[in-house]
């Protein structure tokens, strides 16, 4: 009887050795299948938008994913449309699809940070997209350098006006880089206001960065009998508005205005002579670039950073690009030769016997 066992056992043994080696388990494969598994894993990537507003921002998204999807990653794209409530809820979702790693643009500084620890306490990684997240310590923000982007404008305009009544139109106070252009604005100006060549008339804060408040404010400056000299206005939109109640008393050209993105209703304000000055932010730069790092930290190559910023609580790694700026004299060499806008729609205004 107990011969019959140990014969059975025997055979047991035997059929379950073949039937191991049938199935590749033998131990160096137990490690290769797990390596395999984690190489075959595709990356999942949640893209958490502020808003689409302006062109700039879907050129952002467009670039990204693209980049994203030939390093192999794919991209959930979520935007907020102006609302805090409505990203913090997007950003959940996102959490639920069990994505690698978030990139948030945040509408409010501020209140995101609510988001950025809701992704940490899941063990996601968050970088911030051109927009700083307040107190929040995230892994990783990149972006331009916002003060130059600022000072630069300020000083373009210095060339043509150094002296005279100023308007300041900022971008929304829930929004970091509002703080870092005017910041620069204020860098550039503030000696020519100290000693009376500058003098600053109006002075407001966009609400979500609404057109329709640049209008406004350039208008009533206006109809109040000032005499205007100059509009510097944190992005193009604000600029584009400003020179509309320009336009509508027979000032735009004569009154200087600076914006930045580079967008194509800026570039070609710019062309025809009304807006003195854009900033060009190269968005394939930064896109691809956030798009790499993103794939990069999610295989576990680490944060890569060229400077460091503080966000009101912590130094976070900063990722910082250089803007470019544009005027007419340059516009071909800048952001035609990159392909970033054709000649024939920055000129599309412009008397063909004008074009570069």
């Amino acid at each position: 009887m107990l011969r019959e066992v140990l014969i059975r056992r025997k055979v047991f043994l035997i059929l379950a050795v073949l039937l191991c080696i049938s199935n590749g388990c033998a131990s160096k494969n137990i490690s290769y299948g797990k390596a395999h598994s984690d190489k075959s894993h595709k990356i999942k990537i949640g893209l958490s938008l502020a808003t689409l507003q302006e062109e700039r921002w879907q050129r952002d998204r467009d670039i990204f994913v693209a980049k994203a999807k030939e390093l192999g990653a794919d991209v959930i794209v979520q935007t907020a449309n102006n609302s805090s409530e409505e990203q913090l809820k997007q950003v959940r979702y996102l959490l639920d699809q069990k994505i690698d790693i978030l990139l948030i643009v945040p509408h409010d500084a501020v209140k995101a940070q609510a988001a950025v620890s809701m992704a940490k306490k899941e063990g996601i990684k968050v970088i911030a997209y051109d927009r700083l997240v307040k107190n929040a310590n995230v892994d990783l923000y990149i972006s331009f350098d916002n003060v130059k982007v600022g000072e630069t404008m300020t000083e373009e305009i210095l060339k043509c006006k150094p002296n005279g009544n100023y308007v300041i139109i900022n971008g929304g106070k829930t929004d970091n880089n509002s703080y870092m252009f005017n910041k620069g604005f204020k860098n550039v100006l503030n000696p020519y206001i100290q000693v009376g060549a500058v003098n600053i008339v109006n002075e407001i804060w966009t609400e979500d960065w609404r057109p329709e408040d640049a209008y406004n404010a350039v208008d009533k400056t206006i109809k109040s009998g000032i005499k205007l000299d100059a509009v510097i206005a944190a992005n193009d939109s604000l600029a584009g508005a400003a020179i509309e109640a320009l336009s509508e008393q027979r000032l735009a050209g004569k009154v200087e205005v600076a914006g930045h993105d580079a967008d194509i209703s800026g570039c070609q304000r710019v062309a025809e002579g009304t807006q003195r000055v854009t900033i060009y932010k190269p968005i394939d730069k930064i896109a691809e670039k956030a798009a790499q790092l993103s794939v990069n930290m999610v295989k576990g190559q680490g944060v890569v950073a060229n400077s460091t910023i503080n966000d009101g609580k912590y130094d976070v790694p900063y990722y910082m690009l250089e803007p470019v700026t544009i005027t007419r004299e340059n516009l071909k060499q800048t952001v035609i030769k990159d392909g970033f806008h054709r000649l024939e729609d920055v000129f599309r205004n412009v008397p063909k016997s004008e074009w570069p």
